[in-house]
């Protein structure tokens, strides 16, 4: 345990941080998890909708540091790459 109270509190502040940016993170994962399952499904609208809103969060992710900005980049081609071949093959 720190000896210093502002230790003290950066290291509540810090748990605080931790938990927020996982619920974050846990919810991403979900939300591509689902939008892969309706691309396997072959639902364009619905995909389209999901996709929408993973890329905002991903978005909303990288500008609060919750992950680096290049990551988000990546996993946001790769929803369009899965929009790009339902359209394609639909």
């Amino acid at each position: 345990m720190p000896n210093i109270p502002s230790a003290a509190k950066r290291m509540r502040a810090d748990a605080k941080k931790r938990q927020t940016n996982q619920a974050s993170l846990s919810e991403l994962k979900t939300l591509t998890r689902k939008l892969y399952k309706l691309a396997a499904e072959k639902d364009l609208k619905k995909t389209a909708e999901l996709a929408q809103r993973v890329v905002k969060k991903y978005d909303q992710a990288a500008s609060n540091g919750i992950i680096p900005r290049s990551r988000a980049d990546r996993k946001k081609a790769r929803v369009a790459q899965v929009l790009r071949k339902i359209k394609s093959n639909g």
